[in-house]
């Protein structure tokens, strides 16, 4: 029981002093560059997705 709690104070120390938290510009920044990244992947693999169906109505339509 010693050790819990032993690590939960030092976790809790560590986090006070020895993280370096991001201050609100820099929060701001990293979510715009991960909205940003997470659009371009989204219609991406949208596209992609297009592609691969038009892709297979072809090759179906060759068969009937």
């Amino acid at each position: 029981m010693n050790k819990i709690s032993q690590h939960i104070k030092d976790s809790y120390h560590e986090l006070l002093e020895k993280v370096t938290w991001p201050n609100w510009r820099e929060l701001q920044q990293s979510t715009s560059i991960v909205l940003v990244a997470t659009l371009l992947i989204t219609a991406l693999v949208w596209v992609m997705d297009l592609a691969s169906n038009s892709v297979l109505k072809f090759i179906y339509s060759l068969f009937k």
